[in-house]
């Protein structure tokens, strides 16, 4: 993150399913329009009224922009942190157009009326760190609002998978405290 970067979150719905394509270069963006509506209490009514709704575009890239077009569906309560970006072209006619958008740092659902069950995905070249005990997804149509991920077996007959070695989350062993020696002196006394 570069210094004087507009760093922000919006927490709203998703406006339309994900959409994902690949540039000519072979990279993959992902872009979704996050709407964010206030609730604004009318004294005189004494009622909660919608108030004016912001509509930001979100892009996501590479392996990102994937994990989200498989998860993330229209209508969708969603948490979104980025960093907002201007960017200004000039179409056919010669009319001058500016727009902002939010690049992607996170993305995942809100939780205040929804569950969700996250998925651990294992990269090549080492584990990607997360929920170690999930199996690895498959995709299913849910039937409503699009595709998402789900387990390839039932939670009854899963096995908890045992985390990587060098999974910092993993728990420690009967020995080991869970920070491993950070804070201890060199020559502290055990008790």
């Amino acid at each position: 993150m570069a210094i004087g970067e507009t760093v922000i979150t919006i927490v709203g719905n998703l406006t339309a399913d994900s959409e994902l394509r690949t540039t000519q270069s072979g990279k993959q963006v992902c872009n979704v329009t996050v709407a964010s509506t206030p609730r604004i209490f009318d004294r005189q009514t004494n009622q909660w009224t919608d108030g004016q709704a912001l509509f930001l575009r979100c892009t996501a890239w590479g392996d990102f922009a994937t994990h989200i077009a498989s998860s993330m569906s229209k209508g969708m309560r969603v948490i979104a942190q980025g960093r907002l970006t201007q960017r200004s072209w000039q179409d056919e006619q010669g009319a001058n157009h500016t727009v902002i958008e939010m690049q992607l740092d996170e993305i995942g659902p809100s939780l205040r009326y929804a569950t969700a069950q996250v998925t651990r995905i294992t990269r090549q070249g080492g584990p990607v760190y997360g929920n170690p005990a999930s199996p690895q997804p498959t995709t299913v149509n849910t039937g409503v609002g699009g595709w998402s991920q789900r387990p390839q077996q039932s939670a009854q007959t899963q096995q908890p998978a045992a985390p990587p070695a060098d999974d910092p989350w993993g728990a420690p062993a009967a020995d080991q405290s869970s920070f491993g020696d950070f804070g201890k002196a060199a020559d502290e006394p055990e008790f």
